[in-house]
Order: structure tokens, then sequence, then C-alpha cells
């Protein structure tokens, strides 16, 4: 008997368990169903997959809603942008009245009113634009270029603001000239008859204070006139006013440094009105008329005189007691030293040495000065009994009755028990019972005085010493 062999029927039996084995292993990764073959694993991605595509869609559509109604808005708002541009340029077309300007604007205005209405309709019917991103990108650069339109139309009616100011200054500069030009004229007028208008017909029976406190105070401002150009041109010249003040009036403390114009004032006053008590202020070799006809040849003085300038004086009478007054006093007032510190020259004094007038501003307005001082003495001479003049001695006590303060700042500024006269600036006058008060400096007291200057002391710099080894 043949004996079995086992290896044959063995390998059968590892093959089929290799390939049983390999189909679960199969199934196991696949997930196939036993009864229908189809993969659980493939309907559960499938099913996942199908609610994603469906969210997805859904997603998409909301987007492009969004966009569309975006750029929807994008183009309403260009739209009413634009619409405001083309209302500006109308506004700007209308002032200066533009007729082209105007018709322009109005068809963009009716042009933007009906892509207005047409935006509406498609709202209304829902009709957005199928390319919403290049609709926004055109509605954007619309309303910039309006933007652009609307600053444009700013900046044009700014331009036209500003030269029409430039055209209000130019003509308030115009008016403002003019207006100086007729100042200067009536100023003119004032110096030559001044408040002297109010003297015309004037009797030598009827003057009175009143008329003389007027001639006064016309006189006064002519005064002051020249001292401020004066000073101006002693500020050309490099001059020290302070210096200049205390070489007139030593050993004054002033309130304030523009107070010391007062020792120029005084300075002028003194030499004018020096000799005012005397017929002709007293100058050599002229005759005097008789006391009984000397108020009426005075009062005649002053008649002719008051209505002429002072040139129109000099040139009728080149050798008149006024002529020889106001040459004389130049020459006192303008020292040679002066004049030729101030203008380079001494031409002006020749010229009035020999009786020439010379052409300037400067000699002018002491002319003018010397004129009113002139007509001041003729009405003096005037009254019955004569005006007499005078001045306070520095240091005096302050006595409103003859005395008033030259400005009222000082009076407030000084807290002195006493007031005391520094100086006189403008002389007073005495027409019979009756006081014209002299003008004056008030001075501060010795302690005032140190302390003020303990007080410029303490101000200065200390200056450390230095030790020499």
């Amino acid at each position: 008997m043949d004996s079995v062999k086992p290896a044959p029927m063995s390998s059968k039996k590892t093959k089929l368990a290799r390939t049983f084995a390999k189909v679960l292993h199969i199934r196991m990764l696949t997930g196939v169903s036993p009864i229908d073959g189809t993969p659980k694993g493939d309907r559960t991605v499938a099913k996942n997959v199908g609610k994603q595509s469906g969210s997805f869609a859904c997603s998409d559509e909301d987007q492009q809603d969004r966009a569309a109604m975006e750029a929807f808005l994008a183009k309403l708002f260009a739209s009413t942008t634009a619409l405001k541009a083309a209302y500006a340029q109308l506004q700007y077309a209308q002032s200066p009245f533009d007729v082209d300007g105007i018709q322009a604007a109005d068809r963009t205005i009716v042009s933007e009113l009906k892509r207005l209405s047409e935006l509406k309709r498609c709202f209304v019917k829902k009709q957005f634009d199928l390319l919403p991103e290049n609709a926004m990108l055109s509605a954007e650069l619309l309303e910039q270029k309006s933007v652009v339109k609307i600053y444009e139309v700013s900046v044009k009616k700014m331009n036209s603001q500003v030269r029409l100011k430039d055209s209000e200054i130019i003509f308030l500069k115009e008016k403002l000239e003019e207006a100086k030009s007729n100042n200067k004229v009536l100023e003119k007028r004032m110096n030559q008859s001044g408040s002297l208008f109010m003297l015309e017909n004037l009797q030598l029976s009827a003057i009175n204070t009143n008329h003389f406190a007027r001639v006064l105070r016309q006189t006064v401002k002519t005064i002051r006139t020249f001292v401020e150009l004066l000073i101006d041109e002693m500020k050309s010249a490099g001059w020290d006013i302070g210096e200049a003040a205390s070489a007139i009036e030593p050993d004054i403390v002033y309130f304030k440094d523009e107070h010391k114009r007062f020792a120029f004032e005084a300075f002028i006053c003194r030499v004018m009105f020096e000799g005012f008590h005397f017929p002709n202020f007293g100058l050599p070799n002229e005759s005097l008329p008789e006391k009984q006809q000397q108020k009426k040849l005075y009062f005649r003085r002053f008649t002719e005189a008051k209505s002429l300038t002072w040139k129109e004086l000099v040139n009728e009478k080149p050798k008149s007691t006024f002529a020889k007054f106001y040459r004389a006093k130049y020459l006192q007032l303008i020292h040679q030293k002066m004049e030729s510190s101030l203008f380079g020259n001494t031409r002006q004094r020749r010229q009035v040495s020999s009786g020439e007038i010379p052409e300037s501003e400067f000699f002018g307005t002491f002319a003018d000065m010397a004129r009113w001082v002139w007509l001041l003495h003729c009405l003096a001479f005037s009254f019955d009994p004569e005006v007499s003049i005078f001045q306070v001695s520095k240091g005096c006590r302050f006595n409103e009755v003859y005395t008033k303060a030259v400005t009222e700042e000082v009076l407030l500024l000084s807290t002195e028990p006493e007031l005391r006269v520094a100086f006189t600036v403008i002389p007073g006058f005495k027409i019979g019972n009756t006081v014209i008060q002299c003008q004056v400096y008030i001075s501060k007291s010795q302690q005032q005085q140190q302390q003020q200057q303990h007080e410029h002391q303490l101000k200065q710099p200390v200056q450390k010493k230095t030790e020499v080894r």
C-alpha cells in the first residue's frame, strides 16, 4: 500500500488561508459590505461631500449678492458726489455770471439725476451688475473725480475771494492815501488858520481870554510837532536822546523814558518865548510904536497874519519884523554844530542868515511854529492890560492855581504827599485876573530817586571779580 503524502494537502490549505486572510484584510480596509458590496466609508464620505458642496454653493451666492449690493451703493454714492460737484460748479458759474459754465453744469446735473433715476429702477427690479468688481472700481473712480472737481471749485472760489480781498486792500490803501492827503491839506489849512476861523471879524474891543487860549493851544501843538521832528532827526543822526535831555535838564529822574521829550519842549519854549514880554520880542533896530497906537498896531498885525502862511508873510514883506524874528530864533535855536550833526552841513543856516528861505520840511515846520508864537505875541500885546508871561522855578511846590502837570500820568505815578516841579515845559500867562496855568513836569523826591537808582542797580548783572595772582 502506498503511503499518504500530506505535503500537497497542507500547501492547499495554506494557500486557501492566505487568500481568505487577504480578502478579510481588504474588507477591513475598504469597509465593503457583505450584502450589497458598497463601502460603508464611501457612503459617509459621499454624504459629507454632498453637504459641503451645498454649503459652498450657498456661500458663493451670498457673496455675489453682497458684492453686487456694494457695487450698487458705490455707484449710488459716486453719482451723488458727481451731482454735488455739478451743483458746486453751477454755483461758481453764477458769480461772476458765466453762461457757458452754467449750461455745462446744468447738463451735468440733469445727467446725474437721470443716472440716479436709473439706479432706483435697477434697485427696484433687482438688476445688478454681473461684474460687481469692475462696477465698483468704476464707481470709485467716478467718485474720486467728482471729489477732485469739488476741491477744484473750492480752490477757484478761494482764489476769487483772495483776488477780491486783494482788490479791496488796494482800494482801501488808495482811500487811505487819499485820506492822508486830505488830512495833510486840512492840517495845512488848520496850521494856517487853525482855530482862528472862530476869530473872523473879531474886533479889538471884543477880544478876551478865550481867544488867547485858542491861539495858545495851536501854538503848543506846532511846538510839539517840531519837537517830534527834531527828535526823529536826532535819532537818525545817532544822537543819544537821554544824554541830550540830561544836557538840557540835568539831574532829572523821569517816570518814563518817553517823558524825556518834555525836556526838548522846555528848551524850545525857552528860546521861542524869550523876550515875549518885550514889544517886537526885543529885536534890535526895531522902532516901537507909540503907547496909544500900540494895541491897534499889534491887533492889525494879528488879523493880517492869521490868514497867511509863514511863507506868504515873508514873501510879502521880506524885511518885516516877523521875518527878522524867525531868522533870529532859528539861528539861536539850531546851533551850527547841531545843524552840521543833523544834516551834514550848515547850508540852511547860511540861507537863513542871507535872507533866503530853505526848502526843507525841517525848516518849514520850524517857521510855522515861529508864526504861531508871533501871532500869540501880537494878540498878547492887543490886550489891555497887556498879557504877562511867567514860569515856575525848579523845586517849587506844585500849585494847581498856577501850574498844571504836562501829563496827568505823572500825578498818578507819584506817591509823594507834596509834589515838586522839575522844570517848566510850557510857560503860563496872566491876563488881568485870569491865569492860564504853565505846564510843568513833576519831579521825584530824593528818596524816590535813590530808591529807583537802587532798584536799577539790583537789575544790573553782577560782575565777578578776578583775583590776580
